[in-house]
């Protein structure tokens, strides 16, 4: 692609992500290669954990999204996105594999190392602030909290810190929500009420597009779990 035309290219990725043409974004932004990553992958993390068919089409979707990754920070070293947007799908993966299983085949290294990298390049990377808190949260649920601080530098404190930056920084993120609340939930198992009070938050957000539609969708439905 001619500089232009590749510009041009990912702005019609992007509209068809925040269209909800995920497939369509998936494609089009892998087609770019490295400067494509970021919407692909973005793409593809939405369509594997809200509208795959199966276990067997997220994991081949995610599989595709972290090679193109893995390809983008090799090209662009200094992108916090690239990085971002692996540790994203790697995350998506070990969700999907079972968090425990993950740790086991050593992602949780390479997605701590991803975060930081990102961090250190754009350190008010909402995202990724939500995603090191997650991640944190998910170690420290799985394998206990001296486990957790030894082998994967995780901890409550780090993961309520990560959690708090990033709803400063992105404050009417219904994701940004949701997670908070279903990372909560796994370090506090008491505190329910501020679980509800994020929840109800990210179900009141007006969304501002087909991903963040979805979002608010899973927090309705959180709460109902809630009861």
């Amino acid at each position: 692609f001619p500089k232009g035309a590749q510009s041009a290219a990912a702005q019609d990725a992007w509209r068809a992500f925040h269209a909800g043409r995920f497939q369509e974004a998936v494609e089009a932004g892998a087609a770019l290669g490295a400067a494509g990553a970021a919407v692909a992958n973005k793409a593809a993390g939405v369509y594997a954990t809200y509208l795959a068919r199966d276990d067997a089409e997220a994991l081949a979707v995610l599989r595709d999204a972290i090679a193109r990754g893995e390809q983008a920070t090799r090209e662009l070293p200094d992108s916090a996105n690239a990085h971002y947007f692996l540790a994203f799908v790697l995350g998506r993966y070990g969700q999907r594999i079972s968090v425990v299983k993950a740790l086991a085949d050593g992602l949780g290294t390479r997605i701590r190392q991803s975060l930081q990298r990102t961090l250190q390049l754009a350190p008010d990377h909402a995202e990724a602030q939500l995603a090191l808190g997650v991640f944190q949260s998910e170690v420290v649920d799985k394998v206990g909290a001296l486990a957790a601080r030894l082998g994967y530098g995780a901890s409550r404190d780090g993961a309520l810190a990560a959690l708090d930056r990033a709803r400063e920084l992105a404050p009417e993120s219904p994701i940004v929500l949701l997670e908070c609340a279903r990372a909560l939930q796994r370090l506090e198992p008491r505190g329910r009420e501020r679980v509800r009070e994020w929840l109800e938050a990210a179900r009141a957000i007006a969304p501002a597009d087909a991903m963040e539609s979805l979002d608010v969708s899973a927090a309705r439905a959180a709460l109902r779990g809630l009861g």
